[in-house]
């Protein structure tokens, strides 16, 4: 068995940046809701992903038209997976949540969107056939008893976590979301939250020009636009970079530091304290966080022969493939594996989809 580098830490960053990015959007946008429809306003949040990844994403076509690398496009048989993120992360997730959050505060929903991990966990398990381990089951266990920890009221000496359903059910869609975005991880990021964000954008809209309903807002919808482009769009690029290395899972347990984000901002701007408890909820979310970024998980597995595209480099271990192109760095191409069994650290990445015993 040959030697294979160590597990790639990047995908860890990524969704820590994602998570971030999501995290400071979400408190941001209960302010923006106080001028703007639950409706309207996830249309406006998808619309400002798009004007603001959209430009990015030209450019790197025009770059790769030039003879530039870049990861390889959407293909036919990507549509029906795409399709699912859309209707599901897209379209019923935002709206929900906007709704939800319009009947919440932001502390709330900020916390009660730490159940997207576990929903996710769920179906990659159930559906898809993602490994899993104690590990990743304690992780997902700390950072939702933060959040349960995060939801008593201390003033009036009760729970609010049973009213927002609305944010629930909305965590479901995304982790659906997840899962289906997680089939077609391998393409172009900027392509998937491209055509991801025009259509969650614009059909809301529509939906609110035909109903009559309108926009209004004032400068509220340009601040709308803004929070998109950040919280929704590059979170949404950060997010499909993760997928890609750690599974759905997995990223989905470190995305749970989100809430927490959105919980300090939801302090610092709309003035929501809860006091003791958030140290012992930090320190839950914290431990649950390290659990995944630090796991090593390695044991002898198979890989079957497979042909597909996407981008690697010739220095992992699982890519020593010859062409004629040039090969150093990262680049994309078909190209085939040879069966081989190994032992190395891995995540359920792209080439490490096995069950376990």
């Amino acid at each position: 068995m040959r030697a294979v580098c160590p597990m790639d830490r990047r995908p860890v960053v990524f969704v820590m940046l994602a998570a971030t990015l999501y995290g400071i959007g979400l408190p941001l946008s209960k302010i923006l809701l106080r001028g703007i429809s639950p409706l309207a306003m996830a249309g406006l949040l998808y619309c400002g992903a798009f004007i603001g990844i959209a430009p990015i994403y030209l450019a790197g076509r025009y770059a790769r038209a030039k003879g530039g690398e870049g990861a390889p496009s959407l293909k036919r048989d990507d549509l029906p997976w795409l399709a699912a993120s859309i209707l599901s992360g897209g379209v019923a997730a935002p709206v929900l949540l906007m709704a939800g959050l319009a009947l919440s505060s932001g502390f709330s929903a900020s916390l009660l969107s730490n159940l997207e991990g576990v929903a996710t966990a769920c179906i990659a398990v159930a559906f898809f056939r993602e490994s899993t381990g104690k590990r990743l089951w304690l992780a997902l266990g700390c950072m939702t008893a933060g959040a349960f920890i995060l939801s008593w009221n201390g003033g009036e000496g009760r729970f609010e976590a049973a009213g927002p359903g609305l944010i629930v059910l909305s965590m479901v869609c995304w982790g659906v979301d997840n899962n289906v975005t997680r089939r077609i991880s391998s393409r172009d990021p900027l392509q998937i939250a491209v055509v991801k964000s025009l259509f969650a954008g614009t059909v809301p809209i529509i939906i609110v020009m035909v109903t009559g309903t309108g926009i209004s807002g004032g400068m509220n919808i340009l601040y709308a636009l803004v929070v998109g482009a950040f919280g929704y769009g590059a979170s949404l690029v950060f997010f499909i970079l993760a997928l890609r290395g750690l599974g759905a899972s997995r990223t989905a347990a470190l995305f749970g530091v989100a809430p927490f984000v959105g919980a300090v901002v939801s302090i610092l701007l709309l003035r929501e304290w809860l006091g003791w408890v958030m140290a012992p909820a930090a320190a839950l979310m914290v431990l649950g966080a390290w659990l995944v970024a630090a796991e090593s998980h390695g044991h002898p597995h198979r890989h079957e022969p497979l042909v597909h595209d996407h981008t690697h480099t010739h220095e992992d271990g699982h890519h020593d493939h010859a062409h004629d192109g040039k090969d150093a760095g990262a680049h994309s191409h078909e190209h085939a594996h040879a069966g081989q069994t190994h032992e190395h650290p891995h995540y359920p990445d792209l080439h490490h989809g096995h069950r376990h015993g």
